[in-house]
């Protein structure tokens, strides 16, 4: 009784891909986790800095608010109470309007920081295919180019 080697077939399997694999290029592998790694990295130093802005910005409009109310409260110790009751209808209605300018410029603030993260991601999104897409025409002209050496 003959003995069969049980990896056999594996090693048959692995002898015809070879040329297949020969293709396969590990230090580009590293260097396009590499250029993902920098993408991600330039992502986040671009949020992180928006996200700065942002609250600057913030810090600076409610430093404004508090300055306007303290003014106004000032005023309204002094005078008569129809003469405060218009001032402090007055205030209310600027400070109603200004916090919704307020919001308004926070928000595009945001929109505009989603949309520079998005860029760096979505740039590096479109390399990647294009270099997923150079390695399908590598691989497949090496396939081919070994499929014709084996015919021949």
């Amino acid at each position: 009784m003959a003995i069969q080697n049980p990896y056999a077939d594996m090693m048959k399997y692995w002898s015809e891909a070879r040329p297949q694999l020969a293709s396969f290029d590990l230090n580009e592998a590293i260097a396009y986790g590499k250029r993902n790694a920098e993408a991600f990295s330039a992502a986040g130093q671009a949020f992180a800095e928006s996200a700065q802005a942002i609250a600057r910005r913030q810090v600076e409009l409610a430093q404004a608010h508090v300055a306007d109310t303290l003014k106004t409260a000032k005023a309204l110790v002094i005078g008569s109470p129809e003469s405060n009751t218009h001032r402090h209808v007055d205030w209310a209605k600027n400070a109603i309007e200004t916090s919704i300018n307020n919001l308004r410029e926070v928000t595009e603030l945001a929109a505009k920081s989603g949309f520079e993260v998005f860029d760096v991601l979505n740039r590096r999104a479109t390399e990647q295919l294009e270099e997923l897409t150079a390695a399908g025409k590598k691989a497949a002209s090496a396939a081919a180019t070994a499929t014709t050496k084996k015919a021949a």
